[in-house]
């Protein structure tokens, strides 16, 4: 899935936002997420997971075509680790859907 899908997803199911405005919420959160990690800090989504930032040192890596030695700078990466919830839904596909499709009734009964 890519962000527009997202986009499109959230839109549809919940129409009585514009999808313009589910966009601009959608970004605000990565960029937050993007901000947050910048800063060193670590964003925790209970249940989904938690995004951090790992530094790694400088070494000596190799060119791939040559063989011959380079120096590789320390730098920091992204990482996630998944919650245990998002764990239990990748392992358990069919209960994930059920999951799902009960949330999304329970979601159109509050409408009434």
């Amino acid at each position: 899935m890519i962000k527009s899908e997202l986009v499109a997803r959230l839109a549809q199911a919940n129409p009585h936002l514009y999808q313009r405005d589910v966009e601009r919420i959608v970004s605000t959160i990565f960029d937050e997420i993007s901000a947050a990690l910048a800063r060193g800090d670590r964003v925790e989504l209970r249940g989904f997971g938690a995004f951090s930032v790992k530094n790694r040192p400088a070494r000596t890596g190799r060119n791939p075509r040559t063989g011959e030695p380079v120096h590789v700078e320390e730098k920091s990466v992204p990482f996630f680790k998944t919650g245990k919830e998002l764990r239990e839904r990748l392992n358990n596909a069919d209960i994930a859907d059920d999951k799902l499709l009960n949330h999304n009734d329970d979601s159109d009964d509050s409408d009434d």
